[in-house]
């Protein structure tokens, strides 16, 4: 992978960004990171933003759409959490619009869910599912978390009036049974189980390993349960066992790269390679286990591939990257290109 040089400040950063090899290119129709002659590691696909990207065609759709005028196209005003189910169906918790968007590709349909009732939503923030379907929403404002199953009605809400604040990122692991929720402004991380009873929590407010300042989002990694937690007033990621211990940390505040200035959304790929989304920097970093830079990509701007305000992140079993791009309303998705994606390569050829 490439690995960079040194910003002397922010906005010599974001120039740099807008002009350096990192800032990606169109290569025979394609945006990929880096550029040549290295060998690409990440590459560009494409964006979900309206309800258009996903809703087949049908003669009722368009003549709603020829009556009522492009309003009915429902869209994203300011994503933030965003979760992809084991059948690709990608949920977006849109702050600004106060619902989450359900961009469901198995039956081609586009969802809003959170609209009424007792699973009414007003602010949410992060998102997960479970094997059956089940969806966690957080909600910052009415401080719980919102469960709905498969066909999104309502099932419970989670955390008793005083247990949350403000909470916003939110993993499941379900082979131990444990819901793991942010809350930035209590410092903490409360882990549930999926009946929403309260097992233990994990931190408080300071500068000391295990602590946080305003952490936001969170990452779970199935193969060894570890817990990735994005200290983002402390401009770090610390790592925690599946019980809360704390294994280790990485990151500092600044303007170089490796360092951070307002990191948000946090994944792994399939390689163990830790993904750093920074607002204010516009951009995705990646790590190795020890917290060395190996690249970055995107930069700020509305062109496609570009970033302006990024939040939340995924990455699926496919190594897809998904990015919530806020103040351009839409998701960006990009593709690591690494060993799994290069065997699917090779096992698509082998069938033509």
């Amino acid at each position: 992978m490439y690995q960079g040089g040194i910003y002397k400040n922010l906005i010599t950063a974001i120039s740099l960004l807008l002009v350096s090899g990192c800032a990606g290119i169109k290569t025979e129709g394609e945006l990929v990171w880096p550029l040549p002659p290295d060998e690409p590691k990440i590459r560009y696909i494409g964006t979900l933003s309206t309800s258009r990207d996903i809703e087949k065609e049908s003669i009722g759709k368009t003549l709603k759409t020829a009556v009522l005028g492009a309003d009915v196209i429902e869209g994203l005003r300011k994503p933030y959490g965003i979760h992809v189910d084991k059948d690709g169906r990608v949920y977006v918790a849109d702050t600004g619009l106060g619902k989450v968007l359900i961009f469901d590709y198995v039956a081609n349909k586009f969802v809003i869910l959170g609209n009424e009732g007792s699973g009414v939503l007003t602010k949410p923030a992060g998102i997960t599912t479970d094997s059956t379907g089940r969806i966690f929403v957080t909600d910052t404002v009415q401080n719980r978390v919102v469960v709905y199953d498969k066909d999104t009605k309502f099932i419970l809400g989670i955390g008793k009036k005083g247990d949350l604040e403000q909470p916003v990122g939110i993993a499941l692991n379900e082979k131990l049974d444990r819901l793991y929720v942010v809350d930035t402004k209590l410092n903490k991380i409360f882990v549930f189980n999926a009946k929403g009873d309260k097992l233990f929590e994990i931190g408080k407010r300071g500068t000391n390993d295990g602590e946080f300042n305003y952490p936001t989002n969170i990452f779970i990694d199935k193969k060894d349960d570890k817990v990735y937690i994005m200290d983002t007033m402390n401009f770090r990621v610390q790592i925690f066992d599946a019980d809360g211990k704390f294994i280790k940390k990485f990151g500092e505040v600044g303007t170089s790269y490796g360092q951070f200035s307002k990191p948000k959304g946090i994944a792994l790929d399939s390689e163990g390679h830790i993904y750093v989304v920074d607002a204010a920097f516009n951009n995705i970093q990646i790590f190795d286990q020890e917290g060395r830079i190996l690249l970055f990509f995107a930069n700020m701007g509305n062109k496609a591939g570009e970033l302006w305000l990024p939040a939340g992140m995924f990455i699926d079993e496919d190594d897809k990257i998904y990015v919530a791009d806020q103040y351009n309303r839409r998701i960006n998705i990009y593709q690591y290109m690494g060993e799994k994606y290069n065997a699917q390569k090779v096992k698509a050829a082998g069938k033509n």
